[in-house]
Protein backbone atom coordinates (compact mmCIF):
# COMPACT_ATOMS: atom_id res chain seq x y z
CA UNK A 1 0.00 0.00 0.00
CA UNK A 2 1.30 3.35 -0.90
CA UNK A 3 1.30 6.26 1.91
CA UNK A 4 0.52 9.17 0.20
CA UNK A 5 3.05 12.12 1.14
CA UNK A 6 0.34 14.24 3.15
CA UNK A 7 -1.06 11.27 4.39
CA UNK A 8 -1.00 9.33 7.63
CA UNK A 9 0.17 5.74 6.65
CA UNK A 10 0.49 2.26 8.34
CA UNK A 11 3.64 2.45 9.68
CA UNK A 12 3.45 -1.06 11.29
CA UNK A 13 5.37 -3.07 8.75
CA UNK A 14 8.64 -1.36 10.55
CA UNK A 15 8.01 -3.44 13.03
CA UNK A 16 10.91 -5.92 13.39
CA UNK A 17 13.27 -3.80 11.28
CA UNK A 18 16.53 -4.44 12.47
CA UNK A 19 18.68 -2.47 9.44
CA UNK A 20 17.95 0.48 8.15
CA UNK A 21 19.31 1.44 4.73
CA UNK A 22 19.45 4.42 3.03
CA UNK A 23 20.30 6.08 -0.08
CA UNK A 24 22.92 8.94 -0.05
CA UNK A 25 22.19 11.91 -3.09
CA UNK A 26 18.92 13.45 -2.69
CA UNK A 27 17.73 11.55 -0.16
CA UNK A 28 19.70 12.12 2.92
CA UNK A 29 20.45 15.24 2.35
CA UNK A 30 17.77 18.41 0.35
CA UNK A 31 17.62 17.98 -3.68
CA UNK A 32 17.51 22.12 -3.54
CA UNK A 33 21.04 21.74 -2.43
CA UNK A 34 21.70 21.13 -5.66
CA UNK A 35 24.85 19.69 -4.24
CA UNK A 36 23.88 16.44 -7.26
CA UNK A 37 24.33 18.91 -9.75
CA UNK A 38 27.78 19.68 -8.89
CA UNK A 39 28.39 15.88 -9.42
CA UNK A 40 26.10 15.67 -12.22
CA UNK A 41 27.87 18.51 -14.04
CA UNK A 42 31.55 16.89 -13.55
CA UNK A 43 30.15 13.68 -15.29
CA UNK A 44 29.47 15.76 -18.28
CA UNK A 45 33.14 17.11 -18.36
CA UNK A 46 34.53 13.82 -17.84
CA UNK A 47 32.49 12.54 -20.31
CA UNK A 48 33.63 15.18 -22.99
CA UNK A 49 37.19 15.16 -22.01
CA UNK A 50 37.47 11.30 -22.24
CA UNK A 51 35.35 11.10 -25.86
CA UNK A 52 36.54 14.58 -27.35
CA UNK A 53 33.02 15.84 -27.88
CA UNK A 54 30.72 18.78 -27.06
CA UNK A 55 28.84 19.57 -24.18
CA UNK A 56 25.65 18.82 -25.47
CA UNK A 57 27.17 15.48 -27.04
CA UNK A 58 29.06 14.00 -23.86
CA UNK A 59 25.40 14.61 -21.89
CA UNK A 60 23.35 12.57 -24.35
CA UNK A 61 26.11 9.56 -23.92
CA UNK A 62 26.32 10.40 -20.15
CA UNK A 63 22.24 9.85 -19.62
CA UNK A 64 22.35 7.17 -22.03
CA UNK A 65 24.84 5.31 -20.09
CA UNK A 66 23.19 5.83 -16.57
CA UNK A 67 19.61 4.74 -17.95
CA UNK A 68 21.10 1.67 -19.22
CA UNK A 69 23.80 0.59 -16.91
CA UNK A 70 22.51 2.13 -13.40
CA UNK A 71 25.82 4.99 -13.61
CA UNK A 72 27.22 6.75 -16.29
CA UNK A 73 30.45 4.88 -14.37
CA UNK A 74 29.27 1.32 -15.71
CA UNK A 75 28.50 2.34 -18.79
CA UNK A 76 32.42 4.18 -19.57
CA UNK A 77 33.95 1.03 -17.65
CA UNK A 78 31.88 -1.56 -20.28
CA UNK A 79 31.77 0.42 -23.04
CA UNK A 80 35.24 2.20 -23.06
CA UNK A 81 37.39 0.44 -20.63
CA UNK A 82 37.99 3.22 -18.01
CA UNK A 83 39.70 2.43 -14.49
CA UNK A 84 37.07 4.12 -12.19
CA UNK A 85 39.30 5.34 -9.32
CA UNK A 86 40.40 8.53 -12.06
CA UNK A 87 36.23 8.91 -12.40
CA UNK A 88 35.23 8.74 -8.69
CA UNK A 89 37.95 11.05 -7.65
CA UNK A 90 37.17 13.82 -10.09
CA UNK A 91 33.23 13.71 -10.30
CA UNK A 92 33.41 13.42 -6.19
CA UNK A 93 36.00 16.84 -6.01
CA UNK A 94 33.06 19.20 -4.97
CA UNK A 95 31.94 21.95 -2.71
CA UNK A 96 29.85 20.54 -0.06
CA UNK A 97 29.23 23.64 1.66
CA UNK A 98 25.67 24.11 0.74
CA UNK A 99 24.87 21.67 3.12
CA UNK A 100 23.65 23.00 6.39
CA UNK A 101 23.78 20.41 9.72
CA UNK A 102 20.27 19.10 10.31
CA UNK A 103 19.62 18.61 13.92
CA UNK A 104 16.29 16.95 13.33
CA UNK A 105 17.27 14.35 11.13
CA UNK A 106 20.38 13.50 13.43
CA UNK A 107 17.53 13.08 16.07
CA UNK A 108 15.32 11.15 14.23
CA UNK A 109 18.02 8.22 12.62
CA UNK A 110 19.11 8.11 16.68
CA UNK A 111 15.57 6.99 17.63
CA UNK A 112 15.88 3.87 15.16
CA UNK A 113 16.28 0.68 16.99
CA UNK A 114 19.09 -1.98 15.20
CA UNK A 115 21.84 -0.59 13.04
CA UNK A 116 21.90 1.92 10.06
CA UNK A 117 24.17 2.11 6.79
CA UNK A 118 24.46 4.05 3.68
CA UNK A 119 24.36 2.45 0.48
CA UNK A 120 25.42 4.64 -2.15
CA UNK A 121 25.91 4.45 -5.68
CA UNK A 122 29.11 7.52 -5.29
CA UNK A 123 32.09 7.06 -3.57
CA UNK A 124 32.84 6.31 0.73
CA UNK A 125 34.72 9.78 0.81
CA UNK A 126 31.74 11.74 -0.73
CA UNK A 127 29.53 9.89 1.53
CA UNK A 128 31.79 10.89 4.64
CA UNK A 129 31.84 14.18 3.59
CA UNK A 130 27.75 14.65 3.42
CA UNK A 131 27.38 13.18 6.75
CA UNK A 132 29.62 14.86 8.55
CA UNK A 133 28.32 18.40 6.75
CA UNK A 134 25.03 17.03 7.76
CA UNK A 135 26.18 15.92 11.26
CA UNK A 136 24.73 12.22 10.65
CA UNK A 137 27.84 10.46 10.63
CA UNK A 138 28.07 9.44 13.68
CA UNK A 139 24.54 7.55 13.38
CA UNK A 140 25.98 4.86 11.02
CA UNK A 141 27.49 1.07 11.02
CA UNK A 142 28.95 1.68 8.03
CA UNK A 143 29.07 3.34 4.05
CA UNK A 144 28.85 1.16 1.49
CA UNK A 145 29.93 2.49 -1.99
CA UNK A 146 30.44 1.85 -5.25
CA UNK A 147 33.70 0.16 -4.71
CA UNK A 148 32.79 -1.86 -2.11
CA UNK A 149 29.55 -3.10 -4.68
CA UNK A 150 32.90 -4.52 -7.04
CA UNK A 151 31.62 -1.10 -9.07
CA UNK A 152 28.01 -2.51 -10.17
CA UNK A 153 25.47 -0.01 -9.29
CA UNK A 154 22.13 0.13 -7.61
CA UNK A 155 19.39 -0.94 -9.65
CA UNK A 156 21.93 -4.37 -10.39
CA UNK A 157 20.64 -7.50 -7.77
CA UNK A 158 24.33 -8.28 -7.37
CA UNK A 159 24.87 -4.61 -5.60
CA UNK A 160 22.17 -5.32 -2.87
CA UNK A 161 23.35 -8.99 -2.71
CA UNK A 162 26.83 -8.32 -2.08
CA UNK A 163 26.29 -5.77 0.65
CA UNK A 164 23.71 -7.87 2.60
CA UNK A 165 26.20 -10.41 2.39
CA UNK A 166 28.95 -8.01 3.87
CA UNK A 167 26.96 -7.10 6.85
CA UNK A 168 25.00 -9.85 7.39
CA UNK A 169 21.72 -8.47 6.73
CA UNK A 170 18.38 -10.47 6.48
CA UNK A 171 16.29 -8.37 3.71
CA UNK A 172 13.01 -9.23 5.31
CA UNK A 173 14.31 -7.18 8.82
CA UNK A 174 15.11 -4.63 6.77
CA UNK A 175 14.44 -1.26 5.52
CA UNK A 176 15.53 0.43 1.93
CA UNK A 177 15.37 4.70 1.69
CA UNK A 178 15.82 5.96 -1.86
CA UNK A 179 15.06 8.89 -4.00
CA UNK A 180 14.84 6.54 -7.41
CA UNK A 181 12.01 3.94 -7.33
CA UNK A 182 13.81 2.05 -9.59
CA UNK A 183 16.22 1.13 -6.60
CA UNK A 184 13.71 0.12 -4.57
CA UNK A 185 12.17 -2.99 -6.93
CA UNK A 186 14.92 -5.41 -5.48
CA UNK A 187 14.95 -5.07 -2.19
CA UNK A 188 10.93 -5.13 -2.48
CA UNK A 189 11.31 -8.52 -3.64
CA UNK A 190 12.83 -9.27 -0.88
CA UNK A 191 10.47 -8.60 1.40
CA UNK A 192 12.39 -5.45 2.64
CA UNK A 193 10.14 -2.41 3.43
CA UNK A 194 10.55 0.33 1.03
CA UNK A 195 10.60 3.80 1.51
CA UNK A 196 10.85 6.90 -1.71
CA UNK A 197 11.95 10.19 -0.51
CA UNK A 198 10.48 12.90 -2.99
CA UNK A 199 12.18 16.22 -1.54
CA UNK A 200 11.07 20.06 -3.61
CA UNK A 201 13.09 20.51 -6.11
CA UNK A 202 13.39 17.26 -7.46
CA UNK A 203 13.04 19.16 -11.17
CA UNK A 204 15.27 21.92 -10.93
CA UNK A 205 18.32 19.28 -10.23
CA UNK A 206 18.36 17.91 -13.73
CA UNK A 207 15.59 15.09 -13.02
CA UNK A 208 15.26 12.73 -16.10
CA UNK A 209 11.87 11.97 -16.79
CA UNK A 210 12.10 8.40 -15.79
CA UNK A 211 13.66 9.05 -12.66
CA UNK A 212 10.21 10.82 -11.86
CA UNK A 213 8.10 7.54 -12.85
CA UNK A 214 7.16 4.37 -10.71
CA UNK A 215 6.05 6.61 -7.65
CA UNK A 216 2.65 4.21 -7.30
CA UNK A 217 4.38 1.42 -8.28
CA UNK A 218 4.08 -2.37 -6.01
CA UNK A 219 7.20 -2.46 -5.20
CA UNK A 220 6.94 1.48 -3.01
CA UNK A 221 5.72 0.93 0.08
CA UNK A 222 5.85 4.66 1.61
CA UNK A 223 6.15 7.66 -0.07
CA UNK A 224 7.75 10.86 2.05
CA UNK A 225 8.83 14.46 1.19
CA UNK A 226 10.18 14.42 4.66
CA UNK A 227 12.57 11.79 5.23
CA UNK A 228 13.16 13.03 9.03
CA UNK A 229 9.54 13.67 9.93
CA UNK A 230 8.97 9.93 8.59
CA UNK A 231 11.46 8.68 10.70
CA UNK A 232 10.40 10.14 13.67
CA UNK A 233 6.77 8.94 12.92
CA UNK A 234 8.24 5.73 12.75
CA UNK A 235 10.18 5.63 15.88
CA UNK A 236 7.22 6.86 17.65
CA UNK A 237 5.04 3.75 16.32
CA UNK A 238 7.80 1.83 17.67
CA UNK A 239 7.65 3.36 20.76
CA UNK A 240 11.13 4.96 20.73
CA UNK A 241 12.08 7.26 23.07
CA UNK A 242 13.00 10.27 22.34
Amino acid sequence: MIAAVSGAPDLSAFVGVEAWIFDLDNTLYPAESRLFAQIDDRIGAYVGRLLAVSAEEARVVQKDYYRRYGTTLRGLMIEHGISPDEFLSYVHDIDHSPLSPAPQLAAALARLPGKRFIMTNGSRGHAHAVAAKLGIGDHFEDVFDIVDADHVPKPEAAAYETFWRRHGIVPPKAAMFEDLARNLAVPHAHGMRTVLVVPTGTREVFREAWELEDHDAPHVGHVTDDLAGFLDRVADSLGAPR
